[in-house]
């Protein structure tokens, strides 16, 4: 059974649990990231319904628990990841707040938009190529991510859904975890408990 993570309680309870993980200061600066990704998310939900902000702060969990970073840089562009993809909210924002570390993170794991004539999936496979030489510490913020994407992916409402992202991450995603070995062995234990996602019904 893979590990899950949730973030169900919100941001207070996660603070609370990593006071002894973090220092006071970059808890501050996830109290900043996490105001302001909420403020740009809005009421957003995620395919499942449930708030956006889970997501991110599941992500950041991750990292946090399981992998164990402390870089608040790495921290804060995990919280912050979507803002731009989703949200009317731009990189020259992102950089004025959160300085250009953070923003070149951000940037990294942004699909951007869709070249007029592209198709999703040409777009879809043109971001993955990018990420190939993604900085490592951008891959880590994917990784985690994505792991949050697909830990449920049972509970997608769309099977076809379901079967495009789990074999997109068998393809795409995993090489990536490759690099890492906490992620390599939370990505293969997942491979196998979800198979059954791959296949038709």
């Amino acid at each position: 059974m893979i590990r899950t993570f949730t973030a169900k309680d919100g941001w207070p309870a996660l603070r609370a649990q990593w006071t002894d993980r973090l220092p006071d200061a970059d808890l501050a600066g996830l109290d900043e990231a996490t105001a302001f990704a909420t403020r740009w998310h809005g009421d957003q939900t995620r395919p499942a319904g449930e708030p956006y902000l889970e997501h991110l702060l599941e992500a950041t969990r991750v990292l946090v628990e399981a992998v164990e970073v402390t870089d608040v840089d790495v921290l804060r562009a995990a919280v912050l990841h979507d803002v731009v993809e989703d949200t009317a909210c731009t990189l020259d924002e992102i950089r004025e707040r959160f300085g250009d570390r953070v923003a070149t993170l951000v940037d990294w794991v942004t699909k951007p938009p869709r070249p007029v004539g592209w198709s999703r999936e040409e777009a879809r496979t043109a971001y993955l190529d990018r990420l190939r030489g993604a900085p490592y510490d951008a891959i880590l913020v994917k990784l985690a991510d994505r792991l949050s994407n697909v830990q449920r992916l049972d509970t997608h409402p769309r099977p076809e859904k379901r079967r495009g992202y789990y074999d997109e991450t068998v393809r795409s995603i995993l090489p990536f975890a490759e690099r890492h070995p906490w992620f390599h062995d939370w990505y293969d234990a997942w491979r196998t408990e979800f198979r059954h996602v791959s296949e038709p019904e």
